[in-house]
């Protein structure tokens, strides 16, 4: 009988696919053995992956000596309602731009796009001057104000993609059928367009949740303080808590892998759909 060997393409996209996967992955297994080892064994000089013998005791202290349920809380409600807010007013402007008449319409989204590419460094200061006299530090509703400006034109450039890619002819016998742009929108639009309202929400979601510099910039106390800043907050002038910051790490990103995995077909969908005009 004769051996069939695997053709060579096929051998490199399945290499090339393992090697991309192993790079990805070893960060966070390295994350998880370091939150699973004791504090003598992380100040070793020689490292070790596994986690001999286990421990729980990070996990146990950033709970009960560091409050990082609070964090985990104040991140939770600045993400969503940024993912809410981004959403119902990304979808309305791209919705706009792709199914109504409007004029200079690439225009337009090239300078959304445009605004976006301003290195946020840059605008940290007038931001925080301004948040500041509107009596917005630290608030809730400063992060959530900024988070959507910085996330609306991702949104909107890939909504306005997904949308240009339902036949015109449904707007149409909607229009006959006496429905308006309104509720063309609501009744038509969106349904048809939920991949795309997944992968745009859960990018807004994950780009709020991990956000630091501006989350450190408008909060100074625990009661609005998010992730990122919770966990640097951990380290002191002289020691860093490897294990600690390990395990808050693991519990961070638990979260946001299960999400991607819940809702996997949903991104690719919405991803590759808006790359092909029907």
């Amino acid at each position: 009988m004769r051996l069939m060997l695997p053709h060579p393409r096929t051998t490199i996209l399945v290499a090339g696919a393992t090697g991309v996967t192993l790079w990805s992955l070893l960060p966070f297994l390295w994350q998880i053995s370091t939150s699973l080892q004791n504090d003598k064994n992380l100040v070793a000089a020689t490292p070790s992956l596994l986690p001999i013998p286990v421990t729980l005791d990070h996990y146990f202290n950033i709970f009960t000596a560091k409050s990082f349920h609070l964090y985990i809380l104040n991140s939770t409600i600045v993400a969503g309602l940024t993912t809410l807010f981004t959403l119902v007013a990304g979808s309305l402007a791209a919705f706009a731009l792709a199914r109504l008449r409007v004029h200079h319409r690439f225009g337009i989204l090239g300078l959304i796009l445009s605004v976006s590419m301003f290195p946020q460094i840059t605008i940290v200061a007038p931001l925080y001057l301004l948040a500041a006299d509107l009596g917005l530090l630290d608030t809730y509703a400063s992060l959530v104000i900024v988070y959507l400006a910085l996330g609306l034109p991702l949104v909107i450039w890939v909504l306005f993609g997904y949308f240009q890619t339902i036949p015109v002819e449904i707007d149409e016998a909607a229009t006959v059928d006496g429905a308006g742009p309104l509720r063309l929108f609501v009744s038509i639009i969106l349904p048809m367009s939920l991949p795309g309202l997944v992968t745009t929400g859960l990018l807004a979601f994950i780009a709020a949740w991990n956000e630091f510099m501006f989350a450190l910039a408008f909060t100074s106390n625990i009661d609005h303080q998010t992730i990122p800043v919770g966990i640097a907050n951990f380290t002191n002038l002289y020691y860093v808590p490897w294990g600690d910051i390990a395990a808050a790490s693991v519990v961070v990103t638990i979260p946001l892998v299960l999400l991607v995995m819940f809702f996997q077909r949903h991104i690719v969908e919405g991803l590759t759909q808006g790359a092909v005009k029907e």
